[in-house]
């Protein structure tokens, strides 16, 4: 592929930086941190009008038609202004969707998420905080011609503010493996949102509860009781995204120093590779072919340590002053250890390259 970003992409990234820049200075996103939902609000109505939410989303759906690149360049910029929206959520949601999804739901649901009409998040982890399937067990069993949904999930982004729930559950019997896809609107009967403790002010966690949720029959995304691939690839998806805005963040540390160059040597050096494999790993997810899973796994493990490495040398370079709360460098921090540990940790992603490689 061509790594260069053509004409239209570097429109793309100024314009995004443009808008961020007026809507979502970093006045307006303490605002938000401060319990401001009405600026949150207004920002999230202002991208929504600019199409960002269904930019990776075929046209058929009410998407802009681009591809997972494009949206990385949206992503690294909102990564560098940390606009506090549930973007990453609910693109996600909504490519669970996409990828599951018959005709019927697709069309249901995704042209409101691409007009930011609706908002959403996935709920998977549970509490020995893996995506794996051993590691779920939220269960769902029908009950005459409905499904009941039973049990907790954990570390929700935004749920308590989004409009739709797109949950993991297991489909089959206890002993057995299925997992299946549910749609869940925020305000059924049964759910319950409790807030967790979170170091990222800005990207709110909760644990969400499901006490015998009825769902119709056609909340099972696809009807499809065996959707494993199928959410893998969705969860390879979200952590390219993750590590878009990741990149960003980090970059943003970056240009913050740039004053003390040979102290940001290393950081550069470090910012560049990021950039240069999650882009690879968006276009290796845009095309679906099967370096897909192995490059997210290694994009989403180099990224986390890249934006670690550059949001606590920010605050070091900042010397005494650095963590202080009146400094932005310390939302950096939060947002690269909140950033670090969804959807897998840099240890569970070289785990996964390692047994992609049968090592």
């Amino acid at each position: 592929m061509n790594f260069g970003f053509s004409e239209e992409q570097e429109l793309l990234r100024k314009t995004a930086r443009d808008f961020l820049v007026d809507c979502a200075p970093m006045t307006r996103v303490r605002e938000v941190m401060e319990g401001d939902e009405h600026t949150a609000l207004e920002i999230w109505r202002r991208m929504a009008e600019l199409g960002w939410p269904g930019l990776a989303f075929p046209e058929g759906v009410g998407g802009a038609g681009m591809g997972m690149v494009e949206l990385c360049v949206v992503l690294e910029e909102l990564g560098r202004s940390l606009a506090p929206v549930p973007f990453i959520p609910t693109v996600l949601a909504g490519v669970a969707i996409l990828e599951a999804g018959d005709e019927a739901q697709q069309q249901a649901w995704l042209s409101q998420i691409c007009d930011g009409r609706v908002t959403g998040t996935l709920a998977i982890t549970e509490e020995r905080g893996s995506e794996e399937s051993a590691d779920l067990n939220l269960r769902a069993c029908m009950d005459g011609d409905r499904w009941r949904l039973d049990g907790r999930k954990l570390f929700v982004p935004d749920a308590a503010s989004v409009d739709l729930l797109v949950v993991v559950a297991k489909t089959g019997a206890p002993d057995e493996e299925g997992l299946g896809l549910f749609l869940v609107p925020r305000t059924s009967d049964g759910v319950e949102i409790e807030e967790m403790a979170s170091m990222d002010l800005l990207r709110p966690l909760y644990a969400v509860s499901f006490d015998g949720v009825a769902l119709p029959a056609e909340a099972l995304l696809g009807g499809d009781t065996d959707a494993g691939s199928t959410i893998a690839r969705v969860l390879d998806r979200g952590r390219v995204m993750i590590s878009a805005e990741m990149t960003g963040g980090a970059e943003k540390c970056l240009e913050t120093n740039q004053a003390i160059k040979h102290k940001c040597a290393d950081m550069l050096l470090e910012v560049e590779s990021a950039k240069s494999l999650t882009y690879y790993a968006a276009w290796a997810a845009s095309e679906a072919n099967d370096e897909a899973p192995m490059t997210a796994a290694m994009a989403k493990a180099y990224v986390n340590d890249v934006y670690r490495h550059a949001s606590a040398e920010n605050i070091q370079i900042h010397g005494g002053v650095g963590f202080t709360w009146e400094y932005d460098c310390h939302l950096y921090f939060k947002r690269a250890k909140s950033d670090e540990s969804w959807l897998g940790d840099a240890t569970r992603q070289r785990e996964r390259v390692a047994q992609m490689l049968e090592l």
